[in-house]
């Protein structure tokens, strides 16, 4: 075997490798004799087939397998001889010519091919004492809590059906079968039997539920309404439709009395308790959007910290990953770039800025975690893992299941996992400074966006650097070792 370093330019390297005719042959030999005694084959006793028969039955298939193990050999000696971090996985280019690589496959000569690869930047971490960040902290008032409970109460009023002859109001609940058409056709998931709505809660599109106003069990009407603009299903959005409603019951809106009886109907000893339990979601709910916040600033902070070149490979595919998203929900949304005020090269060179900032403060993430020997435990992982579950109310064994059976599944609990481990051990050395706010601005996302993008489309808030999700760079802080910095698929 010959191994020639061909390339080595940027973060590409490129090796050339030669497998001789005869390195061929002997590994070839060697397989076939340890298969000697696990094949039968009629008319030979165990162990007693000829070599040359089992090279004219097997030698191709062999041959394959032969040819594939010193690939992947030669591989991981060219990655550990030369200390090389990879940053995804590494291309093997085999001849164009396919007569060269069937006279290697049967064994009538050797074989030359390339290995491609592209390594992850070598970087010195930065000493965090210069990072000063603000941690915005925002009190629970009372009538917060008491704004929760009424809207807990709200839910959980009951209903009773009005006297024969009385009409529907706003805040009644009314039960409607309805067959919605745009131009006379009715159109897919139009059709509703037995569907409660509750007038002026806003569920159904702009329009619908006022006309449901004035109205008794028994009436027919037909309720005109526009689909919005931004409706998720794009055939839909904009659309003006018609709705032949029935109406089968109105009921009447009766009150939720705020005491420890309604406590327990929510699994509480008792209102008290539930005050504190409110408050006590709602704190969480305010110290998460801090550390949203406080992690975007540090992200920052750490972005103009840091400039090295970056795997291009590793930037086309977290490029490509946004702009499909990007392009889907324009699509969805039937809108095109020219509504967005830009163009589609402008909205590229954007996007691909937020793409180069992923994959770099990704990169930084991690080696700041594998500096400070950061590791995410298998009971934080099983932790993950049952967070997740519990999304699933009643297939919590279907989703643990998965996750059990699928490594990379697993890297995605992990690896936020990790980054958040890293971001605290950050914050540890950085400055940190509290500053009292009023909720709303705690709660008020506008101004921390990790990259600000023109425009105020579904699609250019989706291409943020999930800074919703509280994750920036969650995919790429500590992934497979093949691929430390690849993105894992996302999310939340």
């Amino acid at each position: 075997m010959q191994v020639t370093n061909t390339l080595s330019e940027g973060l590409k390297r490129e090796f050339n490798v030669v497998l001789g005719a005869q390195d061929l042959a002997e590994r070839l030999t060697t397989e076939l004799v340890s298969l000697k005694d696990k094949v039968r084959i009629n008319g030979f006793r165990p162990g007693k087939v000829p070599l040359e028969h089992l090279r004219r039955v097997y030698g191709r298939q062999v041959m394959g397998d032969v040819v594939q193990n010193l690939v992947n050999e030669t591989n991981r000696k060219i990655i550990e001889e030369n200390g090389i971090k990879l940053a995804l996985e590494p291309k093997i280019v085999f001849p164009e010519d396919e007569a060269a690589v069937e006279a290697a496959i049967t064994g009538k000569g050797g074989l030359e091919f390339k290995i491609q690869l592209e390594i992850l930047p070598k970087f010195d971490v930065k000493d965090f004492g210069g990072i000063s960040v603000t941690r915005q902290v925002a009190s629970v008032e009372d009538k917060t809590v008491v704004d929760a409970l009424a809207r807990m109460a709200a839910q959980a009023r009951p209903f009773s059906a009005r006297k024969e002859g009385q009409k529907s109001k706003s805040g009644d609940r009314v039960t409607i079968d309805f067959v919605g058409m745009i131009d006379g056709v009715p159109f897919e998931g139009g059709t509703g039997t037995d569907i409660p709505v509750e007038i002026g809660s806003g569920q159904f599109i702009p329009g619908f539920e006022e006309q449901l106003i004035g109205l008794v069990a028994g009436d027919t009407v037909i309720v005109k309404a526009t689909f919005p603009a931004e409706y998720s299903a794009a055939n839909l959005a904009g659309q003006a439709a018609t709705f032949n409603t029935v109406v089968k019951g109105v009921e009447a809106p009766g009150e939720a009395k705020l005491d420890d009886d309604f406590a327990k109907t929510v699994g509480m000893e008792s209102l008290d308790k539930l005050k504190d339990a409110i408050r006590s979601n709602i704190s969480r709910e305010y110290e998460a959007a801090a550390r949203r916040k406080t992690k975007r600033e540090l992200l920052d902070a750490l972005d103009g910290q840091y400039d090295f070149d970056l795997p291009p490979a590793l930037v086309e595919q977290e490029f490509n990953g946004i702009w499909s998203q990007v392009s889907n929900d324009l699509q969805q949304a039937g809108k095109t770039f020219a509504d967005e005020d830009t163009t589609e090269e402008a909205a590229r060179e954007e996007y691909l800025g937020i793409a180069k900032r992923r994959v770099r403060l990704g990169l930084v993430l991690a080696e700041i975690g594998d500096t400070a020997k950061v590791v995410v435990s298998d009971e934080e992982v099983s932790q993950g893992v049952m967070d997740r579950a519990r999304q699933f109310p009643g297939q919590e064994k279907m989703v643990w299941d998965f996750y059990r059976q699928n490594p990379q599944a697993i890297a995605e609990i992990r690896a936020p996992i990790f980054e958040d481990k890293v971001v605290d051990h950050i914050l540890a050395s950085a400055k940190v400074k509290d500053q009292t706010v009023t909720a709303e601005v705690l709660l008020n996302e506008d101004d921390a966006d990790d990259v600000k993008p023109k425009g105020k489309s579904k699609a250019k808030a989706a291409a943020k650097d999930d800074g919703d999700a509280g994750a920036d760079e969650k995919s790429k802080a500590k992934a497979a070792p093949k691929a430390k910095a690849k993105k894992v698929a996302d999310g939340e």
